[in-house]
C-alpha cells in the first residue's frame, strides 16, 4: 500500500467542532478520488429523479465496499436518504470490524438522521463535501423554503461514547454542482 493509500483514522487529525472548509490538499489523492465518486452519485441520484445525495463506504486501502445515494422520491419516503441507505446495507453486508475500519464518504455534510445510523452502524470516520451551511444557502435561495441547520454532523458523531474522525466541508465547489437549481421545484 502507498503512503498516499493510507486512510486509518492516524492520517489526518481529527477536527474541532467548528466547521471549517479543508483544502483539496487535506485529503490524499485517494481520499479526494472517493469523494469525488460520492459527488458522482449525488449527480447520479438528480439524474434518477431525487435530491443529490450520494455516500460510499471505503475500506482502509481506498477500495469501494458499498455505494448508495438518496432515494426519497423514486423510493416514496423521505427517509431514505443516501447515508442512511448506505448504513441499511453496511449492517447486512459488512463485519463490525469492517464498518469500524472503514471511512463514510458522503457528497453533502450527513443530517442529524444520517449522523445516528452512522454512528450507531459502528462507523468511525466520516468525509463529506458540502458543508451543511453552504446547502442551508444554496438551497434556501432556490426554493424559498429553509432547509433545517441543526449544527452540522460534529455534534451527533463527536458527541458519543466512541472517538468518531469527522473531515468536511471538503472539494465543496464540486459537491454543490449537483445542487444548482434542483431545490426550485423542493417540497417538504
Amino acid at each position: 500500500m502507498s503512503p498516499d493509500a493510507d486512510l486509518s483514522k492516524s492520517s489526518l487529525s481529527k477536527t474541532s467542532l467548528s466547521e471549517s472548509s479543508l483544502s483539496e490538499s487535506s485529503l490524499s489523492t485517494t481520499e479526494q478520488r472517493l469523494l469525488r465518486r460520492a459527488i458522482e452519485l449525488s449527480a447520479q441520484a438528480r439524474a434518477n429523479g431525487n435530491l443529490p445525495f450520494g455516500a460510499l463506504l471505503a475500506d482502509a486501502e481506498g477500495r469501494v465496499l458499498l455505494e448508495a445515494e438518496t432515494t426519497g422520491k423514486t423510493g416514496g419516503n423521505v427517509l431514505y436518504h443516501a447515508e442512511t441507505n448506505l448504513m441499511h446495507e453496511a449492517m447486512s453486508a459488512l463485519t463490525p470490524e469492517e464498518r469500524a475500519a472503514g471511512t463514510l464518504y458522503s457528497s453533502c455534510e450527513p443530517c442529524p438522521m444520517c449522523a445516528g445510523t452512522i454512528y450507531w452502524g459502528g462507523v468511525d470516520r466520516v468525509v463529506f463535501g458540502l458543508g451543511e451551511r453552504r446547502l442551508y444557502e444554496i438551497a434556501s435561495g432556490q426554493s424559498g423554503v429553509p432547509v433545517a441547520c441543526f449544527g452540522g454532523c460534529r455534534l451527533i458523531l463527536q458527541g458519543g461514547a466512541r472517538d468518531i474522525e469527522v473531515l468536511g466541508p471538503c472539494l465543496e465547489d464540486e459537491a454543490a454542482a449537483p445542487h444548482e437549481g434542483c431545490w426550485t421545484d423542493w417540497q417538504a
